[in-house]
């Protein structure tokens, strides 16, 4: 803003010290009357912008009385580019001409008759247009630069709705597959599962059952509300309750079927989003345990250093070789994205004993 300011006083200035030196080159020193119009002609240039119809009117008594036109020129062209009424402008250009033919002649007769006199009229007559053709020109190429600002906004706002339009297909769609597929197939697992427990003898192998029927049901209520969720056509920002929190670290840990020592000790009153994250890596290191270490131990410390939560969960090296199960290889991806934007970092890797670990560290202070 503040450049464009000084621009436009830089160009005001260029524009007066041109039309000075135009009265300094056509204007006799001689004729104070004359030399005092030419000056405040080149002077009242100075309110072009604010008021120039008024800038140009005062520059026309120069015109009359003088051969310093410059400061008429510059005004009409101002006036050209800020102004939408042509008849305004063809009617300054007429009493620029005029005004300019008369400025030889005391009398103020024009002798349109004579050749040459109708020669100058239309030399005088085509200097006038000039400015205004070339305002018009400007302001036609204003319009045009504002006019396909609008354009290019409009298009933006039509490829986001329609992308918002493709989402909400894909939305719908994957809403679909997740009620007749997944959740067809979850409510199998816990039929099955319920169908174990009762017809078990083992005292383990119903305890298996009814872990497994208690995951299949909660997986089951958390796909239902994951099904609304993508069938919500509103667009209005739905959270995937229940979020879970610290407070579930405990059943977590119990339902996660592995024997795990949870040491967690963090303070009360974090953000929602750090209980979130604790929770979501926890989760994620426990699946991974189950997945790639059957029969190994974990351990599941949380704790609060400073101003930093720093959250570590390591296993021992696997009893049996696992069973291969599909895997999208996204979760640690995720955990590493959802802890970035909280500003913390996850890091994994080996241990020497041949076990695994993974670490979260979050600050406790969120950027607003």
């Amino acid at each position: 803003m503040m450049s464009r300011r000084l621009a436009d006083m830089l160009r005001d200035a260029a524009l007066i010290g041109a039309a000075l030196v135009d009265v300094w080159v056509n204007v006799d020193t001689g004729s104070p009357v004359r030399l005092a119009f030419a000056l405040l002609g080149a002077c009242v240039l100075a309110l072009r912008r604010r008021l120039p119809l008024l800038t140009f009117v005062l520059t026309l008594p120069a015109v009359l009385l003088s051969d310093a036109i410059f400061a008429a020129l510059a005004a009409l062209y101002t006036l050209a580019t800020l102004t939408r009424r042509r008849s305004l402008l063809a009617c300054c250009a007429m009493a620029l001409t005029l005004s300019d033919m008369t400025s030889t002649s005391p009398s103020l007769r024009l002798d349109l008759w004579n050749a040459s006199a109708l020669i100058t009229l239309g030399y005088t007559a085509a200097t006038a247009a000039a400015p205004v053709f070339l305002g018009q020109l400007v302001q036609a190429r204003r319009d045009l630069s504002l006019r396909l600002v609008e354009i290019s906004r409009a298009r933006d706002h039509e490829r986001r709705l329609t992308e918002q339009a493709v989402l909400a297909k894909e939305r719908a769609q994957l809403a679909r597959e997740m009620h007749d597929v997944v959740s067809h197939q979850v409510s199998l697992i816990a039929v099955r599962a319920g169908a174990l427990q009762v017809g078990a003898r083992d005292a383990d192998t119903k305890e298996a059952a009814a872990t497994i029927r208690r995951l299949s049901v909660q997986t089951l209520d958390e796909l239902r509300h994951m099904v609304n969720v993508l069938r919500d056509s509103h667009g209005r920002p739905t959270d995937l309750t229940p979020q879970p929190s610290l407070t579930d670290l405990r059943r977590l840990v119990d339902a996660s079927g592995i024997d795990t020592r949870l040491k967690a000790d963090l303070p009360d009153g974090l953000a929602p989003a750090l209980q979130r994250a604790v929770y979501r890596t926890v989760q994620e290191a426990l699946t991974n345990v189950r997945k790639h270490a059957p029969g190994a131990t974990a351990t599941v410390q949380a704790c609060c250093e400073g101003d930093t939560v720093r959250v570590t969960v390591s296993n021992t090296p696997p009893a049996r070789p696992p069973f291969p199960l599909p895997s999208a290889h996204y979760g640690l991806v995720g955990l590493r994205q959802r802890a970035a934007l909280l500003g913390g970092t996850v890091t994994s890797g080996p241990t020497a004993d041949g076990g695994y670990e993974l670490r979260l560290e979050l600050p406790t202070e969120q950027a607003p």
